[in-house]
């Protein structure tokens, strides 16, 4: 019997359906280019560079901002399930974003495949706890490297989501720092990370961790000792607005 070889790489994982570009390969949008100088144009020229797909440096999965933006405008729309229409008392933006918390979580979930699905509401009663729908919100003004925006991400994590060499492995994002304000590009970096965030977890305590436990790793309380008053509170307040959210869907 032949053996195998040990060095043949594995075939490349089929994208996602929404995705606009094969495997290995992402979108860049339409954008202006400028032609460097030449004989015929000294100062050089302006052109249009059309949109394309563009070859992934390691040839891993990677979502960039361009293609985040393309997908949630070309496949969001009429989403089902939605998270529970509760604002959660906070009338202006409490259900401004729940198309994007729809997507992006039947996104992952379709993407990551786990074992108990990631519920839209958990997602919202997490953006709920951690900035109170604030899309603009710096948990420190005076560090801009601070958690930011709705789903309250650290820069780190930003560069932890898009290492190609990193604990992630695969499906990946790259982002800058500025793109974390945008409300789409923040939850869809979110939720990957609390996917990461519920593995991690699961390995901590030896068992699959509940999305709930997830969300509290994602806080970086997990492991707290019994009776952190800080822990306690956060626990609660993300519980409080998950029940009104499936007490809301079940009335």
């Amino acid at each position: 019997m032949a053996k195998k070889n040990s060095s043949t790489k594995a075939p490349p994982i089929e994208p996602h359906r929404w995705r606009l570009c094969p495997a290995g390969k992402h979108w860049v949008s339409t954008h202006p280019m400028r032609i460097p100088p030449s004989k015929q144009h000294p100062a050089g020229s302006l052109t249009t560079r059309r949109g394309h797909c563009a070859k992934n440096p390691t040839g891993k999965d990677q979502l960039y901002p361009d293609e985040i933006s393309e997908i949630a405008q070309q496949s969001f729309k009429n989403l089902k399930p939605k998270p529970c229409p509760s604002d959660l008392g906070f009338k202006k933006n409490g259900n401004k974003f729940d198309d994007l918390i729809a997507g992006w979580t039947r996104y992952w979930n379709e993407v990551i495949n786990p074992n108990v699905p990631l519920d839209p509401n958990i997602v919202k009663a997490l953006i709920a706890s951690e900035s109170g729908f604030n899309r603009d919100m710096l948990a420190n003004k005076k560090n801009s490297n601070s958690a930011r925006g709705l789903m309250q991400i650290l820069n780190s994590t930003r560069k932890t989501l898009g290492d190609e060499g990193g604990e992630l492995r695969d499906h990946l994002l790259t982002i800058t720092k500025d793109d974390l304000n945008d409300p789409n590009t923040n939850i869809c970096a979110g939720i990957r990370w609390l996917f990461q965030k519920q593995k991690l977890a699961s390995s901590s305590l030896d068992k699959e961790a509940s999305w709930e436990e997830a969300v509290m790793n994602y806080k970086g309380k997990l492991k707290s000792k019994p009776g952190d008053p800080e822990a306690a509170k956060q626990k609660k307040i993300f519980q409080k607005y998950l029940d009104k959210l499936v007490k809301c869907e079940n009335s």
